[in-house]
């Protein structure tokens, strides 16, 4: 006699993998994890359990360049620090820059190599942060680890106590360096129209030299965890080079006069996916280079090249997508303008070829310019200038518009304000790093959940190696979502307790009702 009991349970199990099965058509990775900002990956299958699309959809909005206008535009480069406690400064350097030019006022020389010196200490610190805590852990940990582990714990367990000090210790002066500079680390008070507001002591000089040299040190250390962890795998190479991570696209990023790296300064480079230069631009001259599309699936907007035009999310030299970031900064460029820097970005294109298409190459990437921005804050310590209190030029001119560019840690970012004859600002347009990469970013997505998902098999180290294909850019999407009605459209739908979809509310630029 069958036991009632059991069979229900049978039963209901049945039911239950029968619902489990159908649900697999549709695997929702939400929320998805190590970046800056909120979102979430859909995958759709087909009866094969293949990929058919995956969307990487960002739900979440603000609107700085909406509520910044009406203000006086000399408070930019404290208002779009806000937009993000991971990278204030290069919003706040942006702004500076594009004040410079709103005022119509040449900073002096010595506050030059001040700015350029405090934003490579913090692009030291910020790709330290990805490096080790937010990327590293796929690696370091390994993709198919335990979530749990893939965090800086799992770091830390992994490579022992005293490194995991090491790098605590070293982002903690970093950070203590912005702060002496810019009044605190979050949300520097540091950059002016025309200049900065404060200058070095040269009785704090030789601390500072000490500092720059224990970066020199750290970036090395970073870049031998980086080859004896992934380089000596044979696994993660291959994974790295796979084509489920691998796409040909345009790349951009700003070069000094010889055509190599510099994150603060220089003109902005293109070149196409066979490392062809394309275009070189300045900062006014950036909307003639540069539009965004819009998908009614993702609150950013997917930035192309005009001159090639938006063709959908495919590579290829006939398509507008580009990419931006450390994997096509090295691109764009020559070379790299310090000499360790230099030896190791021979050795990343000796072993990848060049240039090199492969999105987690970038991790990679990211660990030569550590080695670039300590080498490049030796430098600055040690010029002569360095300590100099000429440190401002007071701007006389009426303000009009202005435009600033910087390299984030994540890529090209592009300011641009106008304003009235008062300076107060009348339009304002922020094109970010992680828009610039919105669509290649979308496109590695869906490549990945294509090249890695089959069969209807999806685990929790399958699904940590799709999120990879996004972590690699180390995207913000707090800074990428600005564009604005106003408000956030929102949808809620009301249930009965069958589950039966009875009532929805919908809100639309401002508009409640139901439908």
């Amino acid at each position: 006699m069958k036991d009632p009991v059991k069979e229900s349970w049978n039963e209901g199990q049945r039911r239950a993998n029968a619902e489990y099965t159908a649900k697999r058509r549709r695997v929702t990775i939400d929320p998805i994890t190590r970046l800056e900002g909120h979102g979430k990956i859909d995958i759709f299958m087909d009866d094969k359990g293949d990929v058919e699309k995956a969307y990487f959809q960002i739900p979440e909005l603000r609107g700085f360049e909406v509520f910044s206008l009406g203000r006086p535009a000399e408070d930019m480069p404290q208002i779009t620090s806000r937009i993000c406690g991971v990278c204030p400064t290069a919003h706040h350097m942006a702004s500076t820059k594009a004040l410079d030019m709103l005022y119509s006022v040449e900073p002096t020389s010595a506050a030059k190599k001040l700015r350029e010196l405090i934003y490579n200490v913090f692009m030291l610190e910020d790709h330290a942060l990805h490096v080790y805590i937010l990327g590293g852990p796929d690696f370091i940990v390994g993709p198919d680890a335990p979530a749990a582990m893939r965090n800086v714990l799992g770091v830390v367990e992994k490579v022992g106590e005293e490194v995991g000090l090491k790098v605590i210790g070293m982002r903690r002066r970093l950070r203590e360096f912005i702060a002496y500079l810019g009044g605190k680390a979050i949300h520097p008070v540091f950059g002016l129209p025309g200049g900065v507001a404060k200058g070095i002591d040269p009785a704090d000089l030789d601390g500072f030299r000490q500092l720059a040299d224990d970066g020199v040190e750290f970036a090395q250390f970073t870049l031998q965890v980086f080859n004896d962890i992934v380089l000596k795998n044979a696994e993660y190479v291959k994974l790295i080079t796979s084509d489920a991570f691998t796409h040909k696209t345009h790349y951009m990023g700003l070069v000094d006069d010889d055509n190599r790296v510099n994150f603060y300064d220089g003109k902005v480079r293109v070149v196409d996916p066979s490392g062809k230069e394309i275009l070189k631009f300045t900062a006014e001259q950036y909307g003639e280079v540069v539009s965004e599309h819009v998908e009614p699936w993702s609150y950013v907007k997917f930035a192309f090249l005009k001159s090639v035009g938006w063709k959908g999310f495919t590579d290829g030299a006939d398509s507008g997508v580009y990419c931006v970031a450390p994997l096509a900064r090295l691109n764009v460029a020559d070379g790299m303008a310090t000499p360790q820097a230099q030896a190791a970005l021979e050795q990343y294109f000796g072993l990848l070829g060049r240039p090199v298409h492969h999105t987690l190459a970038n991790h990679w990437a990211r660990a030569i310019e550590m080695l670039y921005a300590a080498e490049r804050i030796q430098e600055l310590i040690d010029d002569p200038e360095i300590a100099s209190r000429d440190i401002r030029t007071i701007p006389t001119a009426t303000p009009k518009v202005g435009m600033g560019i910087v390299e984030a840690p994540r890529g090209t970012l592009f300011h641009h304000y106008e304003t009235d004859a008062n300076g107060i600002l009348t339009m304002v347009n922020l094109i970010v790093a992680t828009q610039n990469n919105a669509a290649r970013m979308a496109m590695s997505v869906e490549n990945a959940a294509k090249g890695l998902i089959h069969g209807g098999h999806v685990d929790e180290g399958l699904l940590n190696k799709v999120e990879m294909a996004f972590r690699a850019y180390d995207p913000c999407h707090a800074c990428a979502t600005h564009s604005l009605p106003g408000q956030m459209p929102l949808v809620a739908r009301i249930r009965n307790k069958q589950g039966k979809i009875v009532e929805t509310l919908r809100r639309d630029s401002g508009i409640v009702g139901k439908r």
